[in-house]
């Protein structure tokens, strides 16, 4: 299999920019506590919804996202974590 492009991961335990500039999320791990975890990804501050995702109560969730994953033109930003811990986008 041929590499297409670096991967970068970035952690995060709260809303705001990621300081990834335009990438494409290739996966997501999300750590959730109390109550059912919630993780909306727009397409910059205020931009499109690039993923709103639910997740199970107190778990460890991993997302990979097929083929060319999902474009964000933008600096993706983190506009809700609900129940969450931290989450790790890895981006190309």
């Amino acid at each position: 299999m041929a590499v297409k492009s670096n991967v970068r991961a970035k952690r995060l335990t709260a809303t705001g920019a990621t300081s990834l500039g335009r990438s494409r999320l290739a996966a997501i791990n999300v750590v959730t506590s109390g109550g059912a975890g919630r993780v909306t990804i727009t397409n910059g501050n205020g931009g499109a919804t690039l993923l709103d995702l639910d997740t199970a109560s107190g778990t460890v969730e991993y997302f990979l996202f097929p083929e060319s994953g999902i474009l964000s033109d933008n600096d993706p930003y983190i506009s809700t974590l609900t129940n969450v811990t931290s989450v790790t986008l890895l981006v190309q």
